[in-house]
């Protein structure tokens, strides 16, 4: 008994031989590299799908926690003009993300690129440059099937061929990739991926073909069409055709001269009407904005970009949730960084400390920057937020020694110092100290005295009793 894991009802045909989405099947059809370059440098859409996530995921960078000689060093090495590896890592993702792959060539001192890199031999100085090479600059021999390698999947080595042919080593090797193929079996030889506009191909295709359409009825927004009796007679002798043409170009003139239309005619109606009929057809362009929207709204879903970011505008209308779509596509980027893009660079994060610095500190980490910053107000607010909260626990737990007044402080302030909403705390502190660590100067004790004495009752004789 054969089971088909789909509705069927043979009165209407759905899901039978009747219903026609049944021979509906996905086909892939890999666009040409000749015409995926044509797109990036043609269409803006296409363009903008490609370049904006590589630039939101590196606009910012990131932030190195160590001491400030030791950042200071390693923003050096990561800075120079032969490495400028944020520049270059923008650049490495837009070329996977267009062609489905590129890398970037660690250049280091030893001179040995078909040698394995061992990071513990990394000494200071030792990284020279990094370059960047689309997939169809470097080539590969066989891939890594060795299950025990850490090269696994990768690679044996890695040829880029110029005025002579360079093998180069996979450790010495980062790869991007832009869309991952998961079905290793249809290609077990490939170690790059798809371009990321062959999944949004038709959307980008869609919505340029809706915009081209409307622009070409501009033009038509207002026609003049005149009913002619005999026309078809008068066409047929070039010469009749060609008093004919001059008439009406004479007639357009005049309309134009003085906006009003000369035809041959009584003005009646129906059977009464002799001559010629003018009329004006115009084109409702009311929901055409609408439907452009909506066709290009589409390509940037498929291309995982918030609309508003897409167009670069700003979220309007009643009940826009524009605000929430670009925070959550912050969010995602976030989470790329987190758990794509820093893996990936791993390699040149150990040969950058190391040359550096000479050694491998574990101590020694970055954190992404924020993509989305608040404004002065949601900063206050948080401020609010967070005050509240400790003088809350404070007043609950008084007395009780659950969490006490000096671990709450402590807390806040390393939160308002991350968070930066009061600049310079941090140093403030260390130069003053906490508020509970103070002594009170002789000035601040005199005037306490003061004030002691101040609000101290007065002693008042008893009155005496007065006898009856």
């Amino acid at each position: 008994m054969l089971l088909l894991d789909r509705l069927q009802n043979l009165v209407s045909g759905l899901g039978s031989s009747k219903d026609k989405k049944t021979a509906t099947v996905y086909g892939f059809n890999p666009i040409d590299a000749s015409q995926l370059n044509a797109m990036h440098r043609s269409d803006w859409m296409a363009r903008k799908i490609v370049d904006i996530i590589p630039n939101d995921m590196t606009r910012e960078w990131r932030e190195w926690k160590a001491d400030e000689a030791v950042v200071e060093l390693i923003e050096k090495v990561e800075r120079a003009p032969q490495v400028n590896i944020q520049a270059k890592v923008n650049e490495a993702m837009q070329l996977a993300r267009l062609r489905g792959g590129a890398a970037l060539v660690l250049g280091m001192k030893d001179g040995k690129p078909a040698e394995e890199l061992i990071l513990e031999k990394v000494k200071q100085g030792d990284l020279l440059y990094v370059h960047v090479l689309g997939r169809d600059e470097i080539t590969y021999t066989d891939i890594n099937r060795d299950l025990t390698s850490p090269y696994f999947g990768e690679p044996v080595m890695y040829q880029v061929r110029g005025v002579t042919q360079v093998d180069v080593h996979p450790s010495r090797v980062i790869r991007f990739i832009g869309a991952p193929i998961l079905d290793r079996q249809l290609t077990p030889n490939e170690c790059w991926g798809d371009s990321i506009l062959q999944i949004v191909y038709d959307a980008i295709q869609n919505a340029a073909s809706s915009q081209e359409h409307i622009a070409s009825l501009i033009p038509e927004a207002k026609t003049d069409v005149i009913y002619m009796p005999g026309l078809s007679a008068v066409l047929k002798n070039p010469v009749t055709t060609k008093q004919l043409t001059e008439r009406f170009t004479y007639a357009n003139t005049m309309k134009s001269m003085f906006n009003m239309l000369l035809l041959e005619g009584n003005g009646g109606a129906g059977e009464n009407a002799q001559g010629e009929k003018w009329e004006q057809k115009t084109i409702n362009f009311g929901q055409f904005p609408e439907l452009m929207r909506q066709y290009m709204q589409v390509a940037a879903g498929a291309g995982d970009i918030p609309l508003a970011r897409f167009l670069q505008d700003a979220p309007s209308g009643l009940g826009s949730n524009g605000e929430t779509a670009l925070k959550n596509y912050y969010d995602k980027i976030s989470a790329d960084q987190r758990n794509k893009l820093g893996p990936n660079l791993w390699r040149f994060d150990e040969v950058a400390i190391r040359s550096a610095t000479g050694k491998r500190d574990p101590a020694i980490f970055y954190e992404w920057a924020p993509l989305y910053t608040q404004s002065e107000k949601e900063r206050a607010e948080t401020f609010k937020i967070y005050a509240d909260g400790a003088r809350a626990i404070i007043g609950t737990n008084a007395g009780q020694e659950i969490i006490t007044r000096e671990a709450i402080s402590k807390s806040l302030t390393n939160r308002i110092v991350e968070d930066g909403i009061l600049p310079g705390l941090a140093e403030a502190i260390e130069e003053y100290g906490p508020i509970e660590e103070q002594e009170p100067s002789e000035e601040e004790l005199a005037a306490a005295a003061a004030a002691q004495v101040a609000t101290k009752p007065v002693a008042r004789p008893a009155h005496p009793t007065i006898p009856r």
